[in-house]
């Protein structure tokens, strides 16, 4: 153990290093020792070496020679952008949470990529699920600052918590010179630390339209991977038909990446079978095995078929059948005999029709495989999710494209299951939280929903601010509010219906076909759209959130260059220093930031202890001991020391400069259990 306490590192992950720790975990070989100019050990790569390792693979493109990839003017500030790190924090406001201390859920009010910035050390490699419907460009549907910064100031500044100081934001004009460079440069970064977040079996859906699918394809490809693009996806956004100039658009797109495509695949749900498919299953032959439908014996002859699925086939009746133009059977004859004699070939009741293979219900999938085409009537349109929710705002008008919960549901079910953990940074109406909370009350799961959205000013024109919102993200959460009560009374209601029905085919005799159908009645839906068409489970949804807020860091941080550039801002950095503590900073937005950059999540369990005098949080049973005291003492340490937890952190001035209390902590901490980890702030 240190002869003096560990520092917790205020900033966000170093997106750069982890890289490097990585390439340094494959390839150890292709690093060397050396010593900078101020004579201080390095490890450096050596892409002579690497190049040497990856022998063939490794020769690179000569400069000057022609190339495939995807490149635009500002793709090194948007690099820039991912690798400068964030000294921010999330500043928690119970005030306008819902179930505050029981909640899984968060939203978060900030710039997405501060944001993003800022949970890499909490949630990376845990999320299963990213959703995001970011602005499409369509010309003033998005601001970006002129200066190409991509900071804590940027977002303080844009929200005016902060003085100007000469910052200006611009709608991305379609007459700019950079009007897609600008929209690549603002989401390239985002997609990059994003990725961090997702499990080797997640996934990001991302709606786009025609102005930038393309690009967005790309950029994805030079994250994620060519080979982790699981596919582009239609959805019909509308159903009804508009008068336009050339052509009536009534479809947007959804493209899919996974972090690891092979996983997902693996990972990956079927949907469940629709009514009309059980009514294709019947057994006109009697067949032991039970009820079967026919599929096709012959496909595509494409690529990779061998002769041998060339040939002619006898029905029972006679006829010579080969397979259609441009396409060959399934199966070898040899093959073909086997399911003849198994009898799952089926030639029709009178045996002269082309043969077709028998699936029977029992044996086939307990769903279907996702298409690619997701109509209206599937997963609701723009005109169904807008009617809903103005049904939800008292018949208000807050937004003219809302996505519908079943669209954002529809991926739900194919990519996550009850336990996991959704993200949403692009959060506009909350679309995701609601779909997130619903989808739970169907099945029954504990889904968590992280939503993040800029707190971006209503117009005083509309609707939305003459009711009260000042900010979209005021909106989304009133929303997360109204639906989750909605949804929570829509339970209770349903289940103590079923409750019911238990109870009273429960006192009748068994066999009483009356509680039979009565209990059947109570556990379904007469709406099979309907977002809650049943409650299998006994424990009401998690319909609450906490809210966080993207903040300047509690710790006031040591500028270099801001105290090089006169005596007087030397002097009252110095003067910082002494006090490092933000005025203002709460006891609770301390704890929080703390929690945070220690790399724990936002709503781990988190106990109030009185140990010796002081309050002490306890963080997820004993992992975590955390004390904001201004002062500690010997005794507080001896009973931390006593609960024998992983860390404890507590503020640096805590000590008072108190040495020997270092000394002593670290030589009672040794005693108790020489591997718990301390650490000030």
């Amino acid at each position: 153990m240190p002869a003096s306490p560990e520092k917790l590192n205020l900033a966000s992950m170093d997106v750069a290093a982890d890289k490097q720790r990585l390439l340094r975990q494959l390839f150890p070989e292709a690093f060397t020792e050396t010593v900078d100019e101020k004579g201080v050990d390095q490890v450096a790569l050596d892409f002579e070496k690497l190049k040497a390792v990856l022998g063939e693979h490794g020769a690179l493109t000569e400069p000057g020679q022609e190339r495939y990839g995807l490149d635009w003017p500002g793709k090194r500030d948007a690099l820039r952008a991912v690798q400068a790190p964030s000294y921010g924090t999330l500043i928690p406001a119970p005030e306008e949470s819902v179930d505050w201390e029981n909640t899984q859920n968060v939203f978060i009010e900030g710039d997405n990529l501060e944001v993003l910035k800022l949970l890499q050390k909490s949630y990376y490699g845990k999320v299963k699920m990213i959703y995001i419907d970011p602005p499409y460009n369509t010309g003033n549907d998005f601001v970006y600052p002129d200066n190409y910064a991509e900071s804590l100031d940027t977002y303080l500044r844009y929200t005016g918590k902060i003085d100007d100081q000469g910052f200006k934001t611009t709608t991305n004009s379609k007459d700019s010179g950079r009007f897609h460079s600008n929209w690549l440069r603002m989401m390239y970064p985002r997609l990059y630390v994003a990725k961090n977040l997702l499990r080797e079996d997640g996934v990001i859906w991302i709606s786009c339209d025609d102005n930038e699918l393309a690009n967005l394809i790309l950029i994805c490809k030079i994250i994620y991977g060519s080979e982790n693009f699981i596919g582009s996806f239609i959805w019909e956004k509308r159903t009804t038909r508009e008068n336009r100039k050339v052509f009536s658009i009534n479809h947007d797109f959804i493209i899919c990446f996974s972090r690891s495509k092979e996983v997902f695949e693996e990972t990956r749900n079927l949907l469940p079978r629709p009514a009309d498919n059980e009514e294709r299953f019947s057994n006109p032959d009697d067949d032991p095995r039970g009820d079967w439908q026919s599929v096709s014996l012959n496909a595509q002859a494409g690529p990779g078929r061998r002769k041998e699925q060339f040939y002619t086939i006898t029905t029972p009746s006679g006829r010579s059948v080969d397979p259609p133009a441009g396409r060959c059977w399934i199966v070898v004859r040899e093959r073909l005999d086997e399911l003849i004699s198994d009898n799952r070939i089926w030639f029709g009741e009178d045996g002269s029709n082309v043969p077709r293979i028998k699936s029977f219900r029992d044996e086939s999938p307990d769903g279907i495989t996702p298409h690619t085409l997701w109509t209206g009537n599937e997963v609701g349109t723009t005109d169904s999710a807008k009617k809903a929710l103005t049904q939800l705002f008292d018949d208000n008008v807050y937004f003219d494209t809302p996505k519908p919960i079943e669209l954002i549901g529809h991926m739900l079910r194919v990519s996550t299951n009850p336990n996991d953990c959704i993200v949403d940074f692009f959060s506009g109406s909350a679309t995701t939280a609601h779909s997130v909370i619903a989808l739970n009350a169907e099945d029954g799961g504990t889904r968590r929903c992280i939503s993040i959205q800029l707190p971006e000013p209503c117009d005083e024109s509309s609707e939305a601010f003459k009711a009260g919102f000042k900010t979209i993200a005021d909106i989304a959460k009133e929303r997360i509010r109204r639906a989750g009560s909605k949804i929570r009374a829509e339970w209770e209601e349903k289940n103590a219906t079923l409750e019911a029905a238990t109870a009273r085919s429960e006192e009748k005799k068994a066999g009483d076909l009356f509680a039979e159908s009565a209990t059947s009645a109570a556990s379904s839906s007469s709406n099979p759209r309907s977002p809650i068409p049943n409650f299998p489970s006994t424990s009401p949804p998690d319909t609450g959130f906490r809210v966080f807020k993207l903040a300047p860091s509690n710790f006031k941080r040591w500028d270099g260059e801001a105290a090089a550039v006169s005596k007087d801002a030397l002097e009252q950095q110095m003067e910082a220093s002494l006090d490092h503590i933000a005025t203002g900073a709460t006891e609770e937005s301390i704890l929080f930031e703390i929690l945070l950059k220690a790399g724990y999540q936002l709503t781990c369990p988190m106990e109030k202890l009185e140990l010796a005098g002081h309050t002490v949080y306890a963080i997820d049973g004993n992992s975590l001991f955390i004390c904001v005291a201004d002062r500690i003492n010997k005794e507080l340490i001896a009973a931390v020391a006593e609960k024998h937890p992983v860390q404890f952190i507590c503020l640096d001035r805590a000590l008072q400069g108190n040495d020997p209390l270092k000394v002593n902590t670290l030589e009672t901490f040794r005693a108790a259990q020489p591997e718990i980890q301390f650490r000030t702030v």
